[in-house]
């Protein structure tokens, strides 16, 4: 982590155009082959930056739960939104994944009054907010950081619980990403009820254990 970055720069800038209230939105599970995309949007408090906040992806477990603790205690607001299966396969993951930024921008508090976003990666569209989208977000404003952590510790904990219900498939050790031991698994004994069936390996396992 850089300890010279300056994570308020962009939400400084919106602050001078007159913003006051800026959620920083990002998702984790895109790439995943079973289980939910989630979202997350976070206002934290003006200048604010999590201590040691970074990606979530260059974060180790025990750090994002960390961050994530402080987050939830300090943040002005948290919002979540979860897109299953089910749906992402029918919608396709791009479309699920932007459907959950907006869930998750609808379950900021009541009152909170977010007039902005700064969305990692692309624009989302339709949106219920003015937005700013930064590829790279959640490497550069602090609140975008902050809502990747909270999306990945969210959908982390949502894998380990499916992990109980579907044990042979290893859940809470990969969350659904395609590691030599899910892949596995899949081959053997085809997808389960969490599993993403648009997505060509899971859809080759379930066409094998067919035949």
């Amino acid at each position: 982590m850089s300890v010279s970055r300056d994570w308020w720069h962009e939400e400084r800038v919106l602050w001078a155009e007159g913003y006051r209230c800026i959620a920083g939105i990002d998702e984790a599970g895109r790439g995943a082959l079973a289980g939910p995309v989630v979202a997350a949007a976070v206002v934290l408090p003006y200048e604010g930056v999590p201590p040691g906040i970074d990606d979530s992806k260059a974060l180790t477990p025990a750090q994002r739960e960390r961050l994530y603790a402080w987050i939830m205690a300090q943040a002005r607001g948290v919002g979540i939104g979860v897109v299953e299966a089910s749906r992402i396969d029918e919608i396709n993951i791009l479309q699920a994944a932007q459907e959950a930024m907006r869930l998750a921008v609808e379950d900021l508090p009541p009152g909170l009054g977010a007039d902005i976003a700064v969305i990692d990666g692309l624009p989302v569209l339709p949106f219920p907010l003015p937005q700013v989208a930064i590829v790279g977000g959640d490497a550069r404003v602090a609140s975008v950081a902050a809502a990747s952590v909270v999306a990945k510790v969210t959908r982390d904990r949502l894998m380990q619980a499916y992990d109980t219900v579907y044990p042979e498939y290893g859940f809470a050790a990969h969350k659904g990403y395609s590691a030599p031991q899910h892949l596995a698994a899949l081959r053997a004994r085809g997808p389960c009820p969490i599993h993403r069936r648009s997505f060509r390996p899971v859809a080759e396992a379930s066409a094998a254990v067919a035949r």
